[in-house]
């Protein structure tokens, strides 16, 4: 803006010191249109940059968000006397069906890699040979998603060890290829997820795929529920998914997987079996069978606010069940099951 002005300035002075009053006032009109021209280059210059370079917000991260199944459907205004981050939440009593606690227990939402726990059950109960060894193809990248791995294709590893990393580290090639090389596939895999949950009495809960990275893998919490009592039975689900840590020979190089959930290394915790999931449509998710004062306690949480509140969220909990006792619970339609797979409602 100073050049500009300074320029009509400059021909306005010179102009004057010829002594031609008709030349200065053509040179006067003159310096006149150029600082308007002036004026209106600067006011479109001011426009550009207003529009090219926002103020920045300190929430732009959360702005960007994109709403969960649950905030869409205002699941996270309903009230609950604890005050948890969670909009789904679903606690009972593993041994008496006590139910604890219980907020929107019957939306039917996305779970995530809460999906891995049917795809182990599939796995175990299978008895194929854990010790096959299983290649990673391009088939099992993500292409939903783009969520990464460490597991590059070309990786091979036993089917123990596809499992074990699956449901402890929630690892996502893992899952797929333990479908995809299931006898038939992964069209009959997810058939079989579908069948089985059928068959537990999981009436509100179906499968599309076997990681959970798709949002059409969606479940009540009262279905987990019954999914985490069911699989709890099984001794290799509960070591694998609560392991803290595993390591894994590929190629020269160990690498290191670690537990997707904390509070397995957390003393105050005794944990028998555990799986968390999170993508941006199901939010944070955890279910855990654990030990708690004394009872066996299964609890569910769906569509979590925040990278950490579901573990906060099961931390109230905890402490909530230590020192309140449930004095007048309601029977809860959790599936009591057999290890035949047949399911009786008590």
């Amino acid at each position: 803006m100073v050049s500009l002005l300074t320029f009509g300035s400059i021909f306005a002075a010179q102009d004057s010191s010829r002594g031609s009053k008709a030349d200065s006032a053509r040179q006067q009109a003159k310096s006149k249109q150029v600082k308007a021209r002036a004026g209106q280059k600067i006011a479109v210059k001011s426009k550009t940059k207003s529009k090219s370079k926002p103020k920045s917000k300190p929430d732009d991260v959360a702005e960007r968000k994109r709403p969960s199944f649950g905030d869409i459907a205002g699941l996270h205004s309903a009230p609950d006397a604890l005050a948890l981050k969670s909009s789904v939440a679903f606690v009972i009593d593993q041994d008496t069906k006590e139910v604890l606690l219980h907020k929107n227990e019957l939306a039917v939402l996305p779970i995530a890699s809460i999906t891995k726990l049917m795809t182990g059950v599939l796995i175990s109960e299978a008895r194929l040979p854990m010790d096959d060894l299983i290649t990673i193809s391009q088939d099992d990248v993500d292409m939903e998603k783009g969520s990464r791995s460490r597991l590059t294709v070309g990786t091979t590893l036993s089917r123990a060890e596809l499992l074990h990393l699956a449901l402890m580290a929630s690892e996502n090639r893992a899952a797929h290829a333990l479908g995809r090389t299931f006898p038939g596939g992964v069209s009959r895999f997810v058939a079989l997820m579908n069948m089985k949950a059928a068959e537990l009495g999981m009436t509100a809960t179906s499968y599309a795929e076997p990681t959970g990275l798709s949002s059409r893998n969606q479940s009540s919490a009262k279905d987990l529920a019954t999914l985490v009592n069911y699989a709890h039975a099984d001794p290799t689900l509960r070591a694998f998914s609560t392991s803290p840590g595993y390591q894994v020979e590929v190629g020269r190089r160990t690498l290191q997987f670690n537990n997707t959930n904390r509070l397995v290394k957390n003393p105050d915790w005794d944990i028998g079996l555990q799986k968390t999931g999170y993508i941006s449509e199901a939010g944070q998710c955890l279910v855990m069978q654990a030990k708690v004062a004394g009872r066996k306690i299964i609890m569910v949480f769906l569509d979590s606010a925040g990278k950490f509140s579901r573990i906060a969220d099961a931390e109230r909990v905890r402490r909530w069940v230590e020192s309140s006792p449930v004095v007048s619970p309601r029977l809860s339609p959790l599936a009591t099951l057999e290890r035949s797979g047949q399911s009786v409602i008590q």
